[in-house]
């Protein structure tokens, strides 16, 4: 079998398998990404979450060293939630990003990558492959551009001519040798809407991520979340989507072709005040099949907290005087007491506050108070 008929034979096979773009590229070392990670790293702008060595990010044969090509593929999801709940006064709801509906990606792309493994290993019995996705070593967004799946948008996502950028995105390493495709001519031109809509500014310029204030990286966090992101954070849970919801390259785009990506609505668009009290177990049997559930449940409850403070959700006051007062956690007693003092609730609020600050031994907390205290008087003024 030639190249070029195996090459064919494995895109026809990808669609059998529900793979909606695949693309082919060559094996030789990412040097322009290299000395982008490079600056990224000496301004500061990483998260902490990447494969820290360069070498092993850019350079494919260092993860199979007979590399010939690397195969991407990319699958849609949707944009729209069908039935979507209501928030309202009373009954307020928080929100996962569109990339943590339905079943943890992860586990989806694996599957095709599996799929697509076994079937090449069929065509060329002593083929040898290296499959991964976000949390492997190479750069998802750079295997894509240059496998022509498309370009690198300014808000540092990968956008197909037909897809926008809702995809998700896996590769394979393999040492079969397969023609490249021709990467896409970059079509973002003038526009620079997501650089605008950030709402933190973390899209410093278009294609460069300050990571440390996008919002998507801060709802992942553990600890208290910096005062000047708080009012930013609105009713995100987990991620951040105003990037790719601004980008004209997104409008009509909602693809619906994989039943498992479906999400439940009561999952991703949660009420907010039952997410305070919930337990491991709940939290991993209602949240653990999601994506935007594996750094458990503290950074989801300390982000509903900061939710409802920025519904100034009066009912929510009880939980949160409970959460105050017997929580074992400083992160999360220290963020219910800014968000009362954010809230309001007159002089119940300022009693629990001042009975707070007399037993309260964490030096954190008792800043958050102090915060929660200042707040609330300067309401009243």
């Amino acid at each position: 079998m030639t190249s070029a008929h195996l090459k064919e034979e494995i895109i026809a096979y990808s669609k059998t398998i529900g793979i909606d773009q695949i693309g082919f590229a060559s094996t030789d070392p990412f040097l322009t990404l290299k000395e982008r990670l490079i600056t990224h790293r000496e301004l500061g702008y990483e998260s902490g979450f990447e494969e820290p060595d360069l070498d092993k990010r850019t350079e494919p044969s260092r993860l199979l060293p007979e590399a010939k090509t690397i195969i991407a593929i990319a699958l849609a999801y949707p944009s729209k939630m069908k039935n979507a709940p209501v928030s309202k006064k009373g009954d307020r709801r928080g929100i996962f990003c569109r990339a943590s509906w339905g079943e943890d990606y992860h586990h989806i792309l694996r599957r095709k990558l599996e799929k697509l493994e076994a079937f090449i290993e069929e065509k060329v019995p002593d083929a040898k492959s290296v499959s991964m996705t976000d949390t492997g070593e190479l750069s998802d967004r750079a295997v894509a551009e240059r496998a022509g799946i498309g370009w690198s948008g300014k808000n540092c996502a990968i956008i197909s001519p037909e897809f926008g950028s809702y995809m998700y995105l896996g590769e394979m390493v393999t040492t079969v040798s397969l023609e490249p495709d021709q990467p896409i001519e970059d079509q973002c031109g003038t526009c620079n809407k997501c650089v605008d809509a950030c709402p933190t500014g973390a899209l410093v310029q278009g294609g460069q991520l300050d990571s440390g204030k996008c919002i998507a990286y801060l709802t992942q966090t553990k600890g208290f979340l910096p005062d000047r992101f708080r009012k930013k954070l609105g009713n995100r849970l987990y991620g951040c989507d105003t990037c790719q919801v601004v980008c004209p390259e997104n409008k009509g785009k909602d693809f619906h072709h994989h039943d498992e990506m479906e999400p439940d609505p009561e999952v991703v668009k949660p009420k907010l005040e039952p997410l305070l009290t919930i337990s491991n177990r709940e939290f991993k049997n209602t949240y653990g099949s999601i994506s935007g559930s594996w750094r458990g449940k503290k950074p989801i409850q300390r982000n509903a907290i900061i939710a409802l403070a920025h519904f100034k959700e009066e009912s929510s006051l009880p939980a949160l005087y409970a959460l105050l007062k017997e929580d074992p956690r400083p992160v999360i007693r220290g963020t219910a007491a800014w968000a009362i003092g954010t809230i309001g609730g007159g002089e119940q609020s300022e009693n629990a506050l001042k009975q707070a600050k007399e037993r309260e031994k964490n030096t954190d907390v008792q800043a958050e108070i102090h915060k929660g205290l200042e707040i609330l008087l300067n309401e009243q003024l």
